[in-house]
């Protein structure tokens, strides 16, 4: 299985997605392949948000390893599996697609959470107070997209 979360800038939301899925899927010893991505090249390169950091490693996760890098249409390729943060990133995503088979593959991230809903995990950029929220939320989702998944 190989799963792309997307974000805006890729510093925030998705590094944290990332980080989250890659410490589970190593504790069950999954041969899975995360990756993050943004839509947005403002941050193309740089270290996930440091609020983004504290919060993970608050909660024993590192996530300095990882760098910012914008979607590409070969993700379609790469990638089983592509969840969004929010209707505006699933729309970028989307618009990129030329075909039905990539256009199946995008889904939002808290879809697990909240089938049919398209509830949206909020952008903590402007909100110092958000990362906490937003960690629990995509805790909760992955937690539900590996039972889904999780081969038996």
């Amino acid at each position: 299985m190989k799963i792309l979360f997307v974000c805006l800038g890729n510093i925030c939301r998705s590094p944290l997605a990332h980080g989250i899925l890659q410490q589970r899927v190593e504790e069950l010893g999954l041969d899975w392949t995360i990756d993050s991505a943004g839509t947005g090249s403002w941050h193309i390169g740089e270290e996930p948000d440091p609020r983004s950091v504290a919060t993970a490693a608050d909660r024993g996760l590192d996530i300095t390893y990882q760098r910012a890098r914008q979607f590409e249409k070969a993700d379609f390729e790469r990638f089983d599996l592509i969840l969004t943060m929010d209707r505006s990133n699933y729309r970028n995503v989307i618009g990129m697609a030329k075909a039905d088979h990539h256009r199946q593959k995008v889904k939002m991230t808290l879809d697990y959470l909240y089938p049919g809903k398209e509830m949206e995990v909020p952008d903590p950029y402007w909100d110092d107070d958000g990362f906490e929220q937003v960690y629990e939320m995509l805790a909760a989702a992955i937690d539900r997209l590996i039972e889904e998944h999780q081969p038996m």
